[in-house]
């Protein structure tokens, strides 16, 4: 298992516990997933289901296809879940991230599939230092071919996507559609105030370099002006070679790189090791593919000022 799976195991069964998929029963009863008196919404994983969630308010009911200890890649969704996908109104997905979520969809005879990727832009990011793709395995996935799918991390991708969301939602459910352009128009305030606060906090900073664990940040790091430096490549329980941990410690000194982030959900080791060798400090950085009880905040907007907060003390901020 590589470690983008390792990881994503341990975030698909943190997004289940955060989403309250034991009392949303409907993960694992067919029944209760679809034909609820409301505007049932199938999600692939938490940040679309809290889209969902924010832009639907009390006129949906959202679900979602990862369960508790599923891995979202090789995920294998059963009769039962491919039974309550069709009987939904809606499904939102990341097209390519998931391939049998995609099988699943194109089966559904759904008419209203809400693809995030297409109401955005993806872009291949890689490593300064290493030069190799940093992004999730695609030997699946050859449509994404390399695409990093971590769109909402950058606050304007994600707002776009709720635009494109909320449009779907007015179409699709038209006699609630003045609730939803409501909701999804404060959904995309907030997202403004989030990104501005974002560019406003990292724009004076001692150094722009920081160092993660998993390379989930590329679309932020863009946004903001920062450059992302993953370990990618090695799997989260082993050493990193002499030669990356050398390559680290020379980069860090030299672009003044305090700190090597690490993720909540995944084992600290490989972090604390780069760390160690390079005499640097380790802090969490946050994916927010799931929130679980370790989480620095109790959703999306909260682990982003969480992550917005440790960024500014890594990197220095004035």
């Amino acid at each position: 298992m590589n470690v983008r799976r390792r990881h994503i195991s341990a975030i698909a069964t943190a997004a289940a516990t955060a989403l309250g998929l034991g009392t949303l029963s409907a993960c694992s009863d067919s029944a209760a997933a679809a034909n609820t008196d409301k505007f049932d919404v199938v999600a692939a994983f938490y940040p679309l289901q809290y889209l969902a969630e924010q832009i639907g308010g009390d006129h949906v009911h959202v679900t979602s296809l990862t369960k508790p200890g599923q891995e979202p890649h090789d995920l294998e969704i059963s009769a039962q879940q491919t039974a309550a996908l069709g009987e939904s109104d809606a499904v939102l997905y990341l097209k390519n991230l998931q391939p049998a979520v995609d099988d699943a969809v194109s089966q559904s005879g759904l008419k209203t599939k809400i693809d995030a990727a297409s109401l955005t832009t993806l872009e291949k990011h890689g490593n300064e230092v290493g030069g190799h793709a940093a992004s999730h395995d695609t030997s699946k996935n050859t449509e994404l071919a390399g695409l990093d799918p971590h769109i909402w991390l950058d606050p304007v991708r994600y707002a776009q996507v709720a635009e494109g969301v909320g449009k779907a939602f007015e179409k699709a459910d038209p006699k609630n559609a003045a609730d939803y352009k409501r909701n999804t128009a404060a959904l995309v305030k907030k997202l403004g105030t989030l990104n501005t606060e974002f560019k406003t906090g990292l724009a004076h900073t001692k150094t722009k370099v920081f160092i993660t664990t998993h390379a989930a940040f590329g679309y932020l790091a863009e946004r903001y002006g920062l450059t992302e430096e993953a370990i990618n490549g090695l799997d989260p329980e082993s050493e990193p070679s002499a030669q990356r941990v050398k390559d680290l410690e020379k980069m860090a000194k030299a672009d003044g790189v305090t700190t090597v982030f690490y993720e909540t959900l995944v084992s600290d080791k490989t972090a604390k090791t780069i760390a160690a060798d390079a005499s640097l400090k380790t802090d969490v950085l946050d994916p927010i593919e799931g929130i679980t009880a370790k989480s620095r905040g109790k959703d999306y907007f909260s682990v982003q000022q969480a992550n917005l907060k440790a960024l500014r003390t890594a990197l220095g901020a004035k």
